[in-house]
């Protein structure tokens, strides 16, 4: 007699949360006892940033809800009307779906708006990264709620196990499964191993950009982007530079890269508004440095080998994931003397720190078979 699968909702907002979540989708997948239903919604459903659910439908994840929230403008009621619209659709789906638990992921409006409609219709939450601190635009705040919210918390690092434990939550419930986006890198070192393509020796290095607005005017926005922008082709690199998210003031990144763009050598510029997750991580594992604000650069650069400039306090007090992050104040020059600092480093690839050694998929799928 077969038994009946859990219902699990997975609730995915942005090309790179989607990115974290694939190792527990896939593990989720082939656990007997779990039944993954995927809401998509936000970022994914628009044409500005890539529409990425069209990513979601050629990695052959069924699709159970979309739920529309954002228009991308970039402004503060944007953000707002697209919270409300984001918590009445996923509880909508949740109702139609009937699973007994719901999974988010992080600290964006489209993970809030998971939690709250998993609450409000009496359903069982499961948050990873919880316990992080990043301050971002209003991140901390909408990280700090979902965890009080939340029935399992399934953290990426000792620290933030202890900091949810603080907050209140009942120990039993905390589980430490190291950070998701490890385990594709872990994944793609291993097929290829951990040096950089030989072949590519006498091209000039690459560098990875990805930054992005945190709730500031879009000129200020505009022209931190581009001093970042500016740094890196005065160093001679060859540059990857990735779309910002849709906070606040993400019209003025997209117009300094769009600037950038038209003035530099196409043979040297190569502007993604997404990138599939694995091309993302091939880029990381063969750039030289990743510059900018993301946190890609504090959790996963590490451990794929690549140094890091982290421009800003988009990040501050996020746990770092290795020796080989540089900090930078916003100015050229701090941007500048970073870059050059992170161009002398050359760490090793696949060294375990305090985010875990890549295996937290089937960590997390371990702990939501059990509660």
């Amino acid at each position: 007699m077969s038994v009946a699968r859990r219902r699990i909702a997975i609730v995915t907002g942005t090309r790179a949360e989607y990115g974290l979540l694939q190792s527990t989708l896939k593990a989720m997948d082939r656990a007997p006892q779990l039944e993954p239903q995927l809401i998509v919604a936000g970022m994914h459903l628009l044409r500005r940033f890539g529409s990425t659910v069209r990513q979601i439908e050629r990695d052959g994840w069924a699709i159970a809800a979309r739920v529309s929230m954002q228009k991308g403008d970039g402004t503060s009621l944007d953000q707002a009307r697209g919270l409300g619209r984001g918590v009445s659709g996923i509880a909508a789906a949740l109702e139609r779906l009937g699973p007994e638990r719901v999974l988010v992921l992080g600290d964006r409006i489209e993970a809030m708006a998971g939690a709250l409609a998993a609450v409000a219709t009496g359903r069982f939450l499961a948050h990873i990264h919880g316990g992080d601190v990043a301050p971002g635009d209003f991140d901390d705040r909408l990280r700090n709620a979902i965890t009080q919210m939340s029935a399992l918390h399934l953290t990426a690092t000792r620290q933030a196990a202890q900091r949810v434990r603080r907050m209140g939550a009942d120990p039993k419930t905390v589980h430490v499964v190291g950070a998701p986006g490890l385990d594709r890198i872990r994944e793609l070192l291993t097929a290829v191993g951990h040096e950089r393509e030989e072949e590519h020796r006498d091209e000039p290095p690459n560098a990875l950009v990805v930054q992005h607005a945190y709730g500031r005017a879009d000129a200020t926005e505009r022209a931190v982007a581009k001093r970042v922008l500016d740094a890196v082709a005065r160093a001679g690199l060859r540059r990857v530079i990735v779309f910002p998210n849709s906070d606040r003031g993400n019209a003025g990144v997209i117009d300094a890269i769009e600037q950038h763009q038209r003035r530099h050598d196409r043979r040297d510029v190569r502007v993604c508004r997404s990138m599939p997750r694995d091309d993302y991580l091939r880029a990381l594992i063969a750039a030289r440095v990743l510059i900018g604000n993301s946190s890609s650069g504090i959790i996963e650069a590490p451990f794929a080998g690549t140094a890091a400039v982290n421009v800003g306090a988009r990040q501050h007090a996020r746990q770092l994931g290795g020796p080989s992050i540089v900090h930078s104040a916003e100015s050229s020059h701090a941007i500048h003397g970073a870059l050059q600092q992170a161009l002398r480093m050359r760490p090793r690839a696949g060294r375990v720190g305090v985010y875990g050694a890549g295996d937290s998929g089937d960590r997390i799928v371990r702990c939501l078979t059990k509660w």
